[in-house]
């Protein structure tokens, strides 16, 4: 797993302390959902995404490597990652999330086999 899987790509068009909270998420086939939470933290870069009903209300964890643009005019976000990837990953554990490195392992591992690099 790369070690840049936690941190915005250099092209990505994200300007760090840029609220991204209620922006939308497009994988490459579509609409998934809108961000609920997101840190810029250095090494642990992250979104919440809230799915909504396209899968019954999951939130995911979508590691800050994933973001291929931030369209800050649109209020949107293009990942690298298909509704299919989005949909099979880890469900967000917020209680994991903060205090379990083996999560965000666990959780980064699931992404860096699925990033075109």
């Amino acid at each position: 797993m790369s070690e840049n899987i936690w941190g915005y790509q250099p092209t990505s068009g994200h300007q760090p302390g840029t609220t991204l909270t209620d922006y939308k998420v497009e994988a490459t086939d579509g609409s998934i959902g809108k961000v609920d939470k997101h840190s810029d933290e250095v090494g642990s870069a992250y979104l919440v995404v809230d799915t909504g009903v396209w899968i019954f209300g999951k939130h995911v964890l979508l590691p800050a490597g994933t973001v291929k643009r931030v369209d800050a005019a649109e209020k949107k976000i293009y990942v690298d990652l298909t509704k299919d990837q989005i949909k099979d990953a880890p469900e967000f554990d917020k209680d994991k999330h903060v205090g379990d490195p083996g999560y965000h392992d666990q959780v980064g591992g699931y992404y860096g086999k699925h990033r075109r690099v």
